[in-house]
């Protein structure tokens, strides 16, 4: 992954001329993340080095966005410019990785190949060959982006009634989804689609911007409560498969073995508060 996002600073390099803020790898884009320490470079290191240098080399912040539209090309909306051009702005470097992202990824991106992104069904057995439970995320067709770093486009909510239909024959035993990116009504038919295939339900949210809450008050709403569960269950799940992998909760010799999904969430979701001190369910 490393060797492929390193090719992809070097096509940045090439869109970016090099008086307009080029990026050298390994002074500017692998010391902002955590790869000494076995983490991955990503998109968003390459990105964000660009804002970090955009940021210095404006010496009005106010003129940022002028910046942009004169050097780079790049026209933003009323409210990115109003952001990135906030001399006080703490979140002003995301800001600019979020305008950046709509525009430069399409242009320096690489596909990943087999080595790094083997056959899915490959991925999943191994996830269950080590007592994981491998999870389809659901991303659902963008409108107005929730966080502000995406721009409108589609995913899979064109197919994804057949989508859901394959997914237990590719190894998949959950789906996760995040509540604060889709419409409830998103929401609701992957609910049903889960229930239907025998998918667990499982909530998560990734944080892209420091504008982010780590709070979620979707699933305090009456018809995600039952992700709370599936979240004990997972750590039912941990704890079990952890001593014994064939003791998970899709397990064969598990406490809940040969019984419906709802009872096994129940049993293991028991499981997880019993075994975890602070576990109170609430």
């Amino acid at each position: 992954r490393e060797e492929r996002t390193r090719t992809e600073t070097a096509r940045h390099h090439a869109i970016i001329a090099a008086d307009r803020g080029a990026l050298d790898y390994d002074r500017d884009v692998r010391p902002l993340s955590r790869a000494e320490e076995g983490g991955s470079v990503t998109e968003r290191h390459i990105l964000y080095a660009l804002a970090l240098r955009v940021m210095d080399a404006v010496t009005d912040p106010a003129q940022t966005s002028t910046l942009l539209r004169e050097q780079l090309g790049i026209e933003t909306s009323t409210t990115a410019q109003e952001r990135i051009d906030n001399a006080g702005n703490p979140h002003r470097a995301y800001d600019l990785l979020g305008v950046f992202k709509s525009e430069f990824v399409p242009q320096f991106f690489v596909q990943p190949g087999t080595v790094e992104c083997p056959p899915v069904a490959e991925i999943t057995a191994f996830a269950r060959e080590i007592g994981a439970i491998p999870a389809y995320s659901y991303l659902g067709d963008v409108g107005e982006s929730p966080t502000g770093d995406k721009k409108a486009q589609r995913f899979e909510d064109a197919y994804v009634e057949e989508l859901f239909a394959a997914l237990p024959g590719l190894g998949f035993q959950a789906v996760t989804y995040m509540p604060p990116r889709n419409t409830h009504e998103q929401l609701k038919r992957v609910q049903k689609l889960a229930a239907r295939h025998g998918l667990l339900e499982i909530s998560g949210v990734d944080i892209n911007s420091s504008r982010q809450s780590f709070h979620c008050p979707e699933v305090l709403q009456p018809e995600f409560r039952h992700l709370r569960e599936s979240t004990w269950a997972l750590v039912g799940h941990e704890i079990a498969a952890s001593e014994k992998i064939e003791r998970g909760l899709f397990g064969e010799a598990g406490p809940a073995a040969g019984k419906p999904l709802g009872e096994r969430i129940a049993v293991y979701a028991a499981l997880g508060k019993e075994r975890t001190p602070s576990g109170t369910g609430v």
